[in-house]
C-alpha cells in the first residue's frame, strides 16, 4: 500500500509538472525576485512505517526537490512576464495620461483660435460693408473725386493707414487659419497615439492577467506542504544569490551616506512593509515594484519616471560600489524590476502578484545598475 501511495503522489507530481511545461511563454526567461519570506519550517520526513500505513495522509511525503525545482523556475518565468507586461502597461498609461492633457491644451487652444479668426472676419465684414456704403469706390478713388487738394491731403495718410491695417488684417487672419489648421492636425495625431497606447494598455493587462491565472492554476495543483516547500526553495535560491554577492567583497566598498531626500524616501519606502503587491499600484494600500519607489521618492520631493525601464534609462546612473541608501536597484537584463535601496546591503521591494512589500537582500536578484533620482 505504501508503494501505492509513493506512486500516486509521484503521478500527481508528473501531472503538475505536465501542466508547467505545456505553458507557452513570451518573452525571455526571467529569473527568481526575492521574496524575503521567513523560512519555513523543514517538512519532516515521512518514516516508513508511516509510509506503509492505510491511513497515512498522502502530503506526509514530499516529491523529489527536482521536480518543484521545475515549477519554481516555471512560476519564474510567469512572473518575470507579468514584470514586464506591466512595465508595459504603467508605460501605456502614463503616456495616455500625458496625450490626453496635450489634447485638452491643443483643444482650449483650437477654442481660442477660432474666437480670434471669428473677430478677425468681423472686423473685415465691418471694412467690407463701410467700403460699400462708399459706393463700393475704394477710398483713394473717393479722395480723388473730391476735388478739394485740402482733403485729398488730409486723407491721404488715413488712405495709407487703412492700407497698412487692412495688410495686417489679411495676414493676421491667415496666420489664424494656419495655426488653427496646425493644432487641429496636433490633436489629431495626439489622438491616434492615445488610441495606441489604450489598445497597447489593454493588451498589457490582458496578458497580466493570463499570466497570473497560469500561475495560480499552477500553484493550485500542489498541495499546502508542496507549496510550503516550494516557498522554502524560492527563499534558500533568493539566499544562494545574496550569499556569491556578499562573497565578493562589494559591501565592504559600499559605503555611501544618504543624502536627505534618500532619508525621506527609504522612510516612506519601509513605512509601506507588509502591503500587498498589485500590478499598476502606486499606493496607498498597495505597490507594484515601480509604484513604490516613483511614490518613495515623490514623498522625498523628486519626481521620477513611473516605470522601472524608464527610471533605468532616464536617472543617473552610479557605480554599484557608490552607492548609498535610496538609490535604485534595477534588476534583470531588460529592467523589469526595482528597488530601493536601504543600506547593509539590503533593499526594500513589492516583488510580485501574491506577495507584500518587504526587505530583501541587494543582490538576491540579478542586479542590472544602480540609478539616483537625486544627483548632485
Amino acid at each position: 500500500m505504501g508503494a501505492d501511495v509513493e506512486r500516486g503522489r509521484r503521478t500527481v507530481l508528473a501531472a503538475a509538472v505536465t501542466v508547467v511545461c505545456a505553458i507557452t511563454l513570451l518573452g525571455a526567461p526571467g529569473t527568481a525576485f526575492a521574496s524575503a519570506l521567513p523560512d519555513p519550517a523543514p517538512a519532516p520526513s515521512a518514516s516508513p512505517s508511516t509510509s506503509a500505513s492505510p491511513s497515512a495522509s498522502p502530503s506526509a511525503t514530499l516529491p523529489p526537490d527536482r521536480d518543484l525545482e521545475a515549477v519554481r523556475t516555471k512560476l519564474d518565468q510567469l512572473y518575470h512576464d507579468v514584470a514586464v507586461a506591466t512595465d508595459a502597461y504603467n508605460s501605456a498609461e502614463e503616456k495616455a495620461e500625458r496625450q490626453s492633457a496635450e489634447i485638452a491644451e491643443l483643444t482650449r487652444d483650437i477654442a481660442a483660435k477660432q474666437r480670434k479668426l471669428d473677430e478677425l472676419k468681423d472686423r473685415a465684414g465691418a471694412a467690407a460693408r463701410a467700403q460699400y456704403r462708399l459706393g463700393g469706390l475704394p477710398p483713394e478713388a473717393q479722395l480723388m473725386l473730391s476735388g478739394d487738394p485740402q482733403i485729398f491731403l488730409d486723407g491721404a495718410g488715413r488712405v495709407l493707414q487703412g492700407e497698412r491695417a487692412t495688410k495686417a488684417l489679411i495676414e493676421e487672419t491667415a496666420r489664424t487659419q494656419q495655426d488653427l489648421k496646425q493644432y487641429a492636425e496636433d490633436a489629431a495625431a495626439h489622438l491616434r497615439q492615445l488610441e495606441a497606447n489604450r489598445r497597447a494598455k489593454a493588451k498589457a493587462k490582458k496578458r497580466i492577467e493570463q499570466r497570473i491565472k497560469e500561475a495560480e492554476r499552477l500553484e493550485a495543483t500542489l498541495e499546502k506542504r508542496q507549496r510550503e516547500r516550494l516557498a522554502q526553495l524560492e527563499q534558500e535560491a533568493a539566499d544562494r544569490a545574496q550569499t556569491a554577492w556578499l562573497d565578493t567583497g562589494i559591501l565592504e566598498e559600499v559605503d555611501g551616506r544618504a543624502s536627505e531626500a534618500g532619508k525621506k524616501a527609504v522612510e516612506f519606502a519601509t513605512a509601506q512593509l507588509g502591503k500587498p503587491y498589485e500590478w499598476g499600484a502606486e499606493g496607498p494600500r498597495s505597490y507594484d515594484c515601480s509604484g513604490l519607489t516613483s511614490q518613495a521618492w515623490a514623498a522625498a520631493g523628486h519626481r521620477v519616471p513611473r516605470t522601472s525601464q524608464e527610471q533605468w534609462k532616464r536617472l543617473e546612473r552610479v557605480d554599484i560600489r557608490d552607492m548609498r541608501p535610496g538609490d535604485l536597484i534595477i534588476y534583470n537584463g531588460d529592467a523589469s524590476h526595482v528597488a530601493l535601496y536601504v543600506g547593509d546591503g539590503t533593499i526594500v521591494h513589492a516583488p510580485r502578484p501574491g506577495r507584500t512589500v518587504t526587505l530583501a537582500g541587494a543582490g538576491s536578484m540579478p542586479i542590472l545598475g544602480v540609478v539616483r533620482p537625486d544627483s548632485d
